[in-house]
């Protein structure tokens, strides 16, 4: 198959990259593991607020671990069922919540016109690995089953952010190995699909925002001394082969940038349809901060119209 690559290259991004970047750097605590920081609802003037035409309640979905908050977005005006989407958060696994998301979930929603179920999957160090990969794909096999019970047409995509893209890029893998539910579309925004990575983007940019460190706390707090399998690090699957079509999102200055890459070039060489997004100078977590950086609402037009567009037959 020929992969669809694209470069978004926009000066204004990298100068809002650049701007909030030193904004953080003086900022007390950043350097803190993400566990150890104190949890604090977000600030909408940096990360952007909810779409008003978008309404959102809060559930429980079953799963093998107990019942799963999940916060679902549709929008006000919507007539006859849609779609169904189920989001992750990132966090780097031991941190971070569906509420950090009604900007980026709601805006989703309303473009991409699907209802999205937004989860709240367990976190490590409490819920080490497989314990946020059993949420999803639980989560995965309730939609596809019951999906009408919110509104869903039959068709389900999932996606995620940084953690959360890993995730969904690890119950793919299990809905594909264990006979689970076909998704239409996997979305994986600036993924992290591997533990140890020596790449040439790891080497460039950690501690950009982002620090990537082999055998480190956070890899230490969700594997739980456990070696990684292909479901906790994709990247190390044998074959992608027969998994969902993908658009994979990258940004620049992450150094889990050639995560992104690789993936999709490793997905187009397995067959699968694969596009690739990448946003030069734009630093990983961008689309959690879309009151700053207007690259972040960029990808979430970029992703609504994929959704859009997307052959998504049942």
């Amino acid at each position: 198959m020929t992969i669809k690559q694209s470069m978004i290259d926009e000066p204004g991004f990298a100068a809002e990259t650049n701007a909030f970047l030193a904004k953080l750097a003086a900022s007390p605590g950043r350097t803190a593991p993400p566990a150890a920081r104190p949890a604090a609802a977000p600030d909408p003037a940096i990360s952007g607020s909810a779409d008003p035409a978008v309404r959102a309640a809060d559930i429980y979905l079953p799963a093998r671990g107990g019942p799963v908050l999940t916060r679902i977005y549709q929008t006000c005006e919507a007539s006859g069922p849609r779609p169904l989407l189920l989001w992750l958060h990132g966090g780097g696994f031991v941190a971070g919540s569906v509420y950090d998301l009604d900007h980026v979930c709601s805006h989703l929603a309303r473009q991409g016109e699907v209802t999205v179920a937004s989860l709240e999957y367990r976190l490590a160090p409490d819920h080490p690995f497989p314990a946020a990969l059993h949420d999803t794909y639980d989560a995965m096999c309730w939609l596809a089953t019951y999906g009408a019970l919110l509104g869903g047409d039959g068709r389900l995509a999932a996606g995620g952010q940084s953690a959360g893209a890993a995730l969904v890029a690890g119950a793919s893998l299990v809905a594909r190995d264990a006979g689970g539910p076909a998704l239409t579309r996997q979305v994986l925004c600036y993924p992290a699909l591997d533990f140890g990575q020596d790449t040439e983007s790891v080497r460039l940019f950690n501690g950009v925002f982002l620090t990537i460190e082999s055998g480190g706390w956070v890899e230490k707090q969700y594997l739980g001394g456990a070696e990684p399998t292909a479901y906790a690090a994709p990247l190390r699957a044998d074959s992608l082969a027969g998994l969902p079509p993908a658009l994979v999102i990258g940004a620049g200055r992450d150094p889990l940038r050639d995560d992104a890459r690789s993936y999709a070039l490793r997905l187009d060489a397995d067959g699968v349809a694969a596009t690739h997004v990448e946003y030069a100078d734009t630093m990983h977590g961008f689309m959690n901060f879309c009151g700053v950086l207007s690259a972040g609402d960029h990808a979430i037009e970029v992703i609504a119209s994929d959704l859009r567009q997307a052959d998504l037959a049942p």
